[in-house]
């Protein structure tokens, strides 16, 4: 049984909940980051839309405490503690965009906007046009839009309500890889926007890394692990971690060529500064990025090997000292392994992947502690 407690002073989001069904139960406790996007992630089944229901008010029989800055949404049981679905100041965006058909995109943004009470209202309903480039689709209607343009204005429409919160339950999976590529850049734009926190339910690790900050590991109803998107990928004792996609995110700051070495030729390339140390890529972006202009990379583990000598006389551009804090076993025939680059003094170390054959592991004899260069094969910009 949950307590009723007062609302709490600080301005996050926190959600405490407890559900049970016939053939599933689930019981959490989180206190989430009052901006950016926080991923819900897990496999089916796991809980994720189960979360997001409770948080608008949509499953009314669970004993719950949903909060989001000093509004007390749902307290326990109390009847008096439980603010019904249509007052809470939520967007809620599903895996279908469900947009009136009898209206064209216009009227379909101004509906929300209009039934938000004027002093409710923090914007006008137009806000999402630019953000999700949809100006030009405003006389459409629903059947005259691609699946990707549906799903943009669907979060429009949610963001025309002036929301506290955007809930958001897998809005690409009913999406093929090309509207996919095509919708993930505007999911970009509105995250560096946006200045509410955004829930967003996926089992997509792609989707996680380019969008998350937040990320939450729900399996069977509870939360196995839950923190920061770097920290999160980087655990080998996480699922997160497990598999081909296995990776690595880094944001830097993109470098002035000037400050190349002297005798250094660094035409066609991109410098991204970070806390462990310099990485190059080719630019591939026109114009290029302004110098100090902050980006995440992905590296995978997959693209990391290891040497024990510096490499000489090698074509890969990315060599970074580390050390070795930690091998799991991955298959039969591979080895994840956790890297800390080496930064010094720096209070809080960097960590990178590696997946390597069992049989290179024995062959150069690496063991917890050993220090070594990560070869960095490959390096992708994703914000």
């Amino acid at each position: 049984m949950l307590e009723n407690k007062a609302p709490e002073p600080h301005h996050t989001l926190h959600l405490r909940a407890q559900l049970q069904r016939k053939d599933f139960a689930l019981d959490v406790d989180l206190r989430l980051p009052a901006r950016g996007v926080t991923a819900l992630f897990g496999p089916s089944g796991s809980g994720k839309t189960t979360c997001l229901r409770i948080m608008a008010g949509l499953e009314p029989h669970a004993q719950a405490h949903v909060q989001v800055g000093d509004a007390c949404w749902q307290s326990g049981q109390d009847a008096h503690h439980f603010v019904p679905p249509h007052q809470r100041a939520i967007g809620y965006v599903f895996q279908e965009a469900s947009l009136f058909a009898h209206l064209n995109v216009r009227d379909n943004l101004r509906y929300g906007y209009q039934r938000t009470p004027a002093a409710q209202r923090r914007h006008a309903w137009d806000q999402g046009l630019t953000l999700l480039g949809i100006g030009h689709l405003l006389p459409r209607y629903p059947h005259e839009l691609s699946g990707g343009e549906r799903q943009r204005v669907a979060i429009a429409r949610a963001l025309a309500t002036s929301p506290q919160v955007l809930l958001m339950d897998e809005p690409l999976a009913a999406l093929d890889a090309a509207r996919k590529a095509d919708i993930l850049p505007w999911l970009e734009q509105l995250h560096e926007q946006l200045d509410i926190p955004v829930l967003y339910v996926t089992h997509a690790l792609e989707e996680v890394i380019r969008l998350a900050d937040h990320v939450v590991l729900l399996d069977q109803g509870r939360v196995q692990a839950q923190g920061d998107v770097a920290d999160m990928l980087t655990r080998t004792d996480l699922p997160l971690a497990q598999g081909e996609g296995a990776s690595t995110l880094i944001e830097a700051l993109t470098c002035d060529l000037s400050q190349a070495a002297e005798g250094e030729d660094l035409s066609g390339m991109c410098v991204l500064s970070f806390i462990g140390g310099r990485l190059l890529i080719p630019q591939l972006r026109q114009p290029a990025l302004p110098p100090r202009t902050l980006v995440r990379v992905r590296i995978q583990a997959r693209d990391v090997s290891l040497a024990l000598d510096p490499p000489q006389r090698t074509s890969i551009l990315n060599v970074l000292p580390a050390t070795i804090t930690d091998l799991t076993p991955d298959g039969a025939s591979q080895m994840l392994i956790g890297l800390n680059l080496n930064l010094g003094p720096a209070p809080t170390p960097c960590r990178l992947l590696s997946r390597i054959s069992r049989t290179s592991t024995h062959r150069l004899g690496l063991t917890v502690g050993m220090p070594v260069y990560a070869q960095i094969k490959g390096v992708a910009l994703v914000r």
